[in-house]
């Protein structure tokens, strides 16, 4: 991929070849009953590599946090990958994914799956463009320019932000492009559908000012991020789920603290292997922290927390994009809940 090996491969609402119902019968979870000793191994599927994205939850390791809640081990399994299907499958007790991606499969395969709670309080989702190309600062600013969209789920998600702001589909081209945004810095497209905190951190990175039109501020907000669960695991395995939620407030608070630390982390450690930049994976740490993280809703009511107002917001994205759902069907914020109760600690 040249320039651009951290251009994000990923598309929403990926869904594995076996049928749900076949993943549900396939696995099961190797964790103890709740009020055992140990919860035994605790396996995540990230929904990307092992960049600085997930900070939160390598200091939540490095610092110990997993394994004073209960956790023998910690395994982390890097994505790009059908995030439901793992965890419905039992290899994962929790896998990151966001609410738009997660919602069809409910829907549309009857998976027994609930939202937890969401580290990005706002998605990344962006149409990144040159300030001296489109510069594409409003939505109406879309109308007439050429637009790189990749394909699959990106096309639904491109779709419901036009419907979001009033605009016919014939008003903008849509131009098929791959996940390198080298088709932007060439002049091929106007504008290109990317992460604030990936794709636009690069671009800007080989000397170019950039415009992001956010789709979270433009008519479509939804929470990213977002830890994924089975109904099961809430049911049979709560008190595990409340130590993972438990140990990883911590680690996003250290990741606030210190978001030099967790790109480190994400360097040296748990991405090792990937050839990752320092500079760029402390930008991506920090921007992430201000943009999407934290809000005035998680400063007061606490990290990854995702109020009735943005279920809400979520559920009328979710409708925009074609999804009909309520938020009783997508998310169980009890057990979040019932963690600060326990430790009002985690808010100071």
């Amino acid at each position: 991929m040249g320039l651009f090996t951290s251009a994000r491969k990923r598309t929403l609402g990926a869904i594995a070849a076996l049928p749900i119902a076949a993943l549900v019968l396939a696995g099961c979870s190797s964790e103890p009953e709740a009020g055992d000793e140990s919860f035994g191994e605790l396996n995540v599927q990230f929904s990307w590599i092992k960049n600085a994205e997930f900070a939160g939850e390598y200091l939540a390791d490095a610092n110990g946090y997993y394994t004073e809640a209960g956790f023998d081990s910690v395994n982390f399994i890097a994505g790009p990958t059908a995030t439901a299907a793992v965890v419905l499958s039992g290899e994962a007790l929790v896998g990151l994914s966001d609410a738009v991606a997660v919602t069809p499969v409910i829907l549309e395969e009857e998976a027994p799956l609930k939202i937890i709670g969401a580290t990005y309080q706002k998605n990344p989702f962006t149409i990144l463009s040159l300030k001296d190309g489109g510069n594409i600062e409003t939505a109406q600013d879309l109308i007439g320019k050429r637009i790189g969209v990749q394909a699959g789920g990106n096309e639904t998600l491109f779709d419901a932000l036009l419907q979001a702001n009033g605009i016919d589909a014939d008003q903008v081209t849509k131009v098929p492009v791959e996940y390198d945004p080298s088709p932007l810095v060439n002049g091929e497209v106007d504008g290109f559908l990317a992460y604030v905190t990936n794709e636009s951190i690069t671009v800007s990175n080989l000397g170019y000012d950039t415009t992001n039109l956010l789709f979270a501020d433009n008519g479509l907000p939804f929470v990213a991020e977002a830890f994924v669960v089975t109904e099961e695991s809430i049911e049979t395995n709560r008190e595990a789920l409340k130590a993972f939620l438990y140990a990883t407030v911590k680690g996003w608070n250290d990741a606030i603290d210190d978001p030099e630390e967790g790109a480190r982390l994400a360097v040296d450690v748990y991405g090792a292997d990937l050839g990752l930049d320092i500079e760029k994976e402390i930008q991506q740490s920090v921007s992430q922290n201000e943009l999407l993280v934290l809000t005035e809703e998680t400063e007061a009511n606490g990290l990854l927390t995702i109020s009735e107002a943005l279920q809400a917001q979520s559920i009328d994205t979710l409708a925009t994009a074609g999804y009909t759902i309520t938020a009783n069907q997508l998310f169980d914020m009890s057990l979040l809940a019932e963690v600060y109760e326990e430790n009002p600690e985690l808010l100071d």
